[in-house]
């Protein structure tokens, strides 16, 4: 299975010919779409979900179908028919990724900040892309995306979450708010040979830089 990212929370995943996008917010290059025909998409902030981008994705390509909650569901002006309402505990097969969905809501940002629905999706039982919380899946996950930065994380608390989900590997994602500084910064913290170890090795990619997994 090849990992592509297309920046900030963006990822695509292919394997055998088929090709799964997961969070094509307002962030996100049109071209993440090419060749899919599923796309996942955690909850409805806009550097994870733009409506006119899905919009405009489903009419191009009538195959594609969508996987989210219902939150986003519910603000999404497309085809009913191709978007299909999940939450924790659902099990689906998204053009032939078999997914899993976990949690419910979003990392608190503020207590006077309302919290908004939040799935996490575990991809063919390995790869674990959690969204904007800390989700713990009850199951081995061999590669974690771990949101590096946002207005909800601590370096502490994305420490001990990797430490209490055990991946194979922790690869970096939510990170379209740092500079080369921060990321170099995080980067440090953040693997098995940082200052407080997290037990799995970090790797981050840039935007359109590949992994095979």
């Amino acid at each position: 299975m090849e990992l592509r990212k297309f920046g900030h929370a963006c990822v695509t995943l292919e394997r055998d010919g088929r090709r799964l996008v997961v969070d094509p917010g307002g962030l996100t290059p049109e071209d993440a779409f090419a060749g899919a025909d599923a796309v996942l998409v955690t909850h409805e902030h806009f550097d994870h979900f733009s409506g006119p981008k899905l919009a405009a994705a489903l009419a191009a390509n009538p195959a594609l179908e969508v996987w989210t909650n219902a939150a986003v569901a519910a603000a999404f002006d497309g085809d009913p028919a191709r978007v299909h309402v999940v939450g924790e505990g659902d099990t689906f097969t998204a053009n032939g990724f078999e997914v899993r969905a976990y949690g419910r809501w979003h990392a608190e940002v503020h207590p006077d900040m309302p919290r908004v629905p939040n799935t996490g999706f575990l991809i063919d039982g390995a790869l674990f892309h959690p969204g904007d919380a800390l989700t713990v899946p009850d199951v081995p996950v061999r590669t974690l995306l771990l949101p590096i930065h946002g207005p909800w994380s601590r370096v502490a608390d994305l420490i001990d979450w990797v430490r209490e989900v055990k991946p194979v590997r922790a690869i970096g994602v939510h990170d379209g708010a740092l500079n080369p500084v921060g990321l170099a910064m995080l980067a440090n913290f953040l693997g098995d040979q940082g200052p407080a170890p997290t037990g799995a090795p970090y790797l981050h990619l840039a935007a359109g830089e590949s992994q095979q997994l």
